[in-house]
């Protein structure tokens, strides 16, 4: 009984039982049960509602163990199925052999642009302002060359907003690193036969590359401009530059493993760098949730910060962040197949590379 008020006080009193609990299997208030001392399988319509699975003894008693599995079925997508399936596989047929038609073409429009703003084997003195074209094969201390030089004239408060106006760029780079995709393992199969990346495909890779560097310079690799990234492939005048020296000959060895067994140890380092190399935490007693931040968004944002207060980019912070940067596209050139040259466990700062050229 209980009681209320402040001398009250609650008590409980056991009373014995009259008769012992029917089995659990005998109830009449189950939706759908079924019982016995082997597996057993429930199989339920799909109905709408708040629906309870109880599992119990067949007499009620203690201890419970049970192995519960749940699974759904669907005969939606098994009538849909060979017909998806057809023109899935019909799509495939048609649209590889266009995306690589299309790469070549990209390619080879990126490669007259060149040749007419630069030439072939212009002098590197001729070159245009920092990061504003291309480089000819050999130019620079690495095969891969990136630049990238702070504009002084960052807005404080525009990187708030930037992840809105770089959305049109995320939209076309999804569609160029699928086509990048197909082209590389095309490529791949090529260099295996004959040794050559073919150069059209080579220069539409760079040219990937190179609009990622821009953006990611742009947005949240780096906030080093205000200047929006111009939708094109090809080098332009931009404080953010990339350009990979064509190999005339490749190994054809190489191609099997360097994309996944040889550049493991710099995928460790790539994955701190831009994967989780710090995070964030907040468990509660329903589940958790977690929150990475890399080790380049890590600075990044410090940087961001810096810029909101005080209107200045930390020199020596831009460089190091460059340096980073640089050090992921070594990487993900030799993943990408277009280069032998494994890329140097060096971190190189500042907006030009500074290192001993790759023999």
């Amino acid at each position: 009984m209980w009681g209320s008020g402040r001398d009250a006080e609650a008590a409980l009193d056991e009373v014995p039982g009259t008769r012992a609990p029917e089995p659990p299997a005998d109830q009449d208030f189950w939706a759908q049960s079924t019982t016995g001392a082997e597996q057993q399988t429930l199989t339920v319509d799909l109905r709408s509602g708040d629906w309870v699975v109880v599992v119990m003894n067949a007499d009620g008693s203690r201890p419970v163990w049970v192995d519960v599995q749940v699974g759904a079925h669907t005969e939606v997508f098994g009538l849909a199925g060979p017909g998806v399936l057809v023109a899935g596989l019909v799509a495939l047929a048609l649209g590889l052999p266009l995306i690589l038609v299309a790469t070549a073409g990209l390619g080879r429009d990126i490669d007259r642009d060149i040749d007419r703003g630069l030439g072939r084997h212009a002098d590197p003195d001729d070159l245009p302002g920092p990061g504003a074209g291309a480089l000819p094969a050999g130019v620079g201390p690495d095969p891969l060359r990136l630049t990238g030089h702070l504009d002084p004239q960052v807005s404080r408060g525009m990187w708030l907003i930037k992840w809105l106006l770089a959305i049109p760029h995320y939209i076309v780079m999804a569609l160029l690193w699928f086509a990048l995709v197909v082209t590389t393992i095309a490529a791949g199969l090529v260099v295996l036969f004959t040794g050559r990346y073919p150069r059209a495909w080579f220069a539409y890779s760079v040219g990937v590359l190179r609009w990622n560097w821009r953006v990611g310079f742009y947005a949240y690799s780096v906030l080093g401009t205000d200047r929006y990234p111009p939708f094109s492939l090809a080098p332009t005048d931009y404080p953010a530059g990339l350009d990979v020296a064509y190999p005339e000959r490749l190994s054809r060895g190489l191609v099997l493993v360097k994309w996944w067994l040889l550049v493991i140890p710099h995928l460790l380092i790539v994955g701190i760098l831009t994967g989780g190399g710090a995070a964030l935490t907040r468990a509660s007693e329903y589940g958790g949730a977690e929150w990475n931040i890399s080790l380049v968004g890590l600075l990044v944002l410090i940087a961001a910060i810096g810029l909101l207060f005080t209107g200045r980019y930390l020199p020596r912070l831009f460089d190091l962040i460059v340096g980073l940067n640089r050090w992921v596209y070594q990487v993900g050139s030799y993943v990408l197949l277009l280069r032998d040259e494994y890329p140097p466990f060096r971190l190189d700062q500042g907006p030009e590379d500074t290192g001993e050229p790759v023999r």
